[in-house]
C-alpha cells in the first residue's frame, strides 16, 4: 500500500508549478493561463526517509526502496464544474481514486498572474471547490438510487439501509459535506460508505501557495485559510511554487542551505508527505539485507501480521513470529548481530503493534 494524493484547485493557482516541483520533473506544462492542465498528470515519488541510506549503509545493502507516494495534477475546477462548466466534472473520477485530497489556493498578490474570479479570496476558492464535490457527491447517489431501490426488493440489508440511503442524499442536496453525515459511523450507514467514494468524506490538507515574502510570518490569506481548516480538523501546508521550482537540479545539500536562506525547515514535498503520513495515521516499517534495505507503509495500530501482508498476503497467512529491531538500536550497535547479542532483537507475536521506525524480519509458512 502507499499513500495517493489529488492535487486540486481553481484554474491558475499553482497546482502543476507545485506538481512539477514536488515530482522534480516537467511533466505538467505550467503557464499563465486557466485550465492548462487538461489530461490528469500522475507521478509516483518516493517518501524523503533519512533513514534508509544509514540503514543501507551498515546492512551492506545493494539498493535502497523507498515508500512512494502517488501525485495526481487534475485539472482545475470552476464554479459549475459539476454541471459542465470549464472543463466540467471530466476528473472527478481520478480525486475518487486518492486516498486523501490536497487543495492548493493562491495566497499571494501579484497582478501579473491571471486568477479566474478576478480576485484574491483562497476562503471563497475552497467553497467554490468544496460546493461542487458535494454536487458531484449528490449526483452519484441520485444515479444510484434507483439501482439501490430495485435491490432493496430481494436485499434485506439493503432495504433496511435505504432510509438511511435517503436522509444522506437529502444531507448533500442541501449542501453538507459527506464526512459530516450523522449517521455515517452506523451500521447501515458503513454498508452505504463502502460502496461509494465520496469525494467529500476524503481527508483534505489545505496547501497554500504564497510567494517568498509569505514564508515567513503568515499573511492575512494564510491566516484565513488556516481559520477555515482548524474549523473542519484538517491541516494546513504552506509553500511558495516558484522557490519549489529552484529547488529542481539542487543536490541534497544545496537544498538544505537554499531552504535555510528563507527560513525554511522543510521543502514543499517533504512537508505534504509528512501531513498525508499524518492525516491518514500511516506510519513505516523497515526491513535491511545484503540485496535491498527497504521502508512498507502500513497504518498506525497495524498488528505485525497485517504488516507483513503489506510484503505478500503469503506473510500474513501464514505467519510465526517477527523478529524486531528499533531503529535507534540498530544503527548504535552497528547492526543486527550486536543487537542480538545484547538482547536488542525481540521476538514479537501476532498480537505485537509495528511501530514506525522497527526493523523486521518475518518468518511464516507457506
Amino acid at each position: 500500500m502507499g499513500l495517493s494524493v489529488g492535487i486540486v484547485g481553481l484554474p491558475n493557482v499553482g497546482k502543476s508549478t507545485i506538481f512539477n516541483a514536488l515530482t522534480r520533473e516537467q511533466n505538467a506544462e505550467a503557464a499563465n493561463y486557466p485550465f492548462c492542465t487538461i489530461e490528469p498528470n500522475k507521478a509516483v515519488v518516493p517518501v524523503p526517509d533519512f533513514r534508509l541510506a544509514k540503514l543501507a549503509e551498515i546492512a551492506g545493502s545493494q539498493k535502497i526502496l523507498p515508500a512512494t507516494v502517488d501525485f495526481v495534477d487534475i485539472a482545475g475546477l470552476v464554479k459549475g464544474a459539476s454541471q459542465g462548466e470549464g472543463l466540467g466534472n471530466k476528473f472527478l473520477t481520478n480525486i475518487r481514486e486518492t486516498d486523501a485530497i490536497l487543495q492548493v489556493v493562491r495566497c499571494f498578490d501579484d497582478g501579473n498572474v491571471v486568477h479566474v474570479d478576478g480576485s484574491i479570496d483562497p476562503v471563497r476558492d475552497i467553497e467554490i471547490i468544496e460546493a461542487e464535490l458535494i454536487i458531484a457527491d449528490f449526483q452519484m447517489m441520485e444515479n444510484r438510487l434507483s439501482r439501490v431501490k430495485k435491490a432493496a426488493r430481494t436485499d434485506k440489508a439493503m432495504a433496511a439501509a435505504m432510509p438511511t440511503f435517503e436522509a444522506l442524499l437529502k444531507h448533500l442536496g442541501e449542501g453538507n459535506m459527506a464526512y459530516k453525515f450523522v449517521e455515517k459511523d452506523s451500521e447501515k450507514g458503513r454498508l452505504i460508505f463502502k460502496e461509494s467514494q465520496f469525494l467529500t468524506d476524503k481527508k483534505v490538507i489545505y496547501c497554500c501557495n504564497v510567494d517568498e515574502d509569505g514564508l515567513g510570518e503568515d499573511n492575512d490569506y494564510v491566516k484565513a485559510v488556516k481559520a477555515y481548516a482548524a474549523e473542519r480538523d484538517s491541516d494546513v501546508v504552506k509553500i511558495c511554487a516558484k522557490m519549489e521550482e529552484d529547488l529542481n537540479g539542487m543536490s541534497d545539500e544545496e537544498r538544505v542551505e537554499f531552504l535555510k536562506e528563507y527560513g525554511v525547515k522543510e521543502s514543499g514535498l517533504d512537508q505534504i508527505v509528512h501531513t498525508g503520513y499524518r492525516t491518514l495515521g500511516l506510519i513505516s516499517y523497515l526491513t535491511q539485507g545484503p540485496k535491498e534495505t527497504r521502508a512498507w507503509t502500513i497504518h498506525q495500530g497495524d498488528t505485525a501480521p497485517k504488516a507483513a501482508g503489506v510484503i505478500h498476503s503469503d506473510f500474513e497467512r501464514g505467519f510465526i513470529r517477527a523478529q524486531v529491531m528499533a531503529y535507534s538500536d540498530f544503527v548504535e550497535n552497528g547492526g543486527e548481530l550486536a543487537c542480538r547479542e545484547k538482547g536488542l532483537l525481540r521476538t514479537e507475536g501476532k498480537e505485537y503493534v509495528v511501530k514506525d521506525g522497527d526493523v523486521i524480519e518475518f518468518l511464516f509458512n507457506v
